[in-house]
């Protein structure tokens, strides 16, 4: 989908992440965008290699963000790193335009706002449940488990409906099985 660029007056909303997967403290934060006005859901690291920590690649990622929107309008770009924080917003503006950063991410919050980007701060409560590392923790743990009803009970705590059934349809828990076999497991 493409949107034409607007005026400062009716500013695009940008919102950045890896959505390793998409979660539902990404789900809060796009809403908040989409409720601002027109919004580029920008997928950040989208050329990594598939670790751990990048378990699916940008077209899975879309695909999940995609589920989610069902139907609902917004732009999707790609982004890939280039490991050079200074230069990093005019890399990325390059490829979300410009507009208003909308995020919950102090870090990336304080980069956009020293390279004068305008910001708009959104507060999410529970945080820390929603870090993308402790969902992935948990969908790795939910990997071994093989009962359909289980996995998606647990998932929807973290995730919204619409993406845990991307992640079953697409079978995309069992890469993590995969993926963790041969790395030492506390316990």
């Amino acid at each position: 989908m493409s949107m034409s660029k607007n005026t400062l007056s009716d500013s695009m909303n940008i919102v950045l992440g890896r959505f390793q997967p998409f979660h539902n403290g990404h789900e809060y934060l796009v809403n908040a965008a989409l409720e601002l006005g027109p919004t580029v859901i920008a997928i950040g690291s989208s050329e990594s290699e598939i670790t751990m920590n990048n378990p699916w690649d940008v077209d899975e990622r879309e695909a999940m963000i995609r589920a989610w929107l069902n139907g609902r309008d917004a732009e999707i770009v790609h982004i890939p790193d280039i490991n050079d924080p200074p230069n990093w917003v005019e890399h990325a503006t390059k490829i979300h335009g410009e507009g208003v950063l909308v995020t919950s991410d102090e870090s990336t919050k304080i980069l956009y706002q020293d390279s004068n980007f305008p910001v708009h701060w959104v507060d999410l409560s529970n945080r820390e449940s929603f870090e993308g590392w402790r969902v992935r923790v948990t969908l790795k743990m939910l990997s071994t488990v093989y009962e359909v009803d289980a996995q998606k009970q647990v998932m929807q705590a973290s995730i919204p409906e619409e993406v845990v059934e991307w992640l079953i349809e697409n079978d995309a828990l069992h890469r993590l099985y995969s993926m963790s076999q041969g790395i030492e497991h506390a316990g």
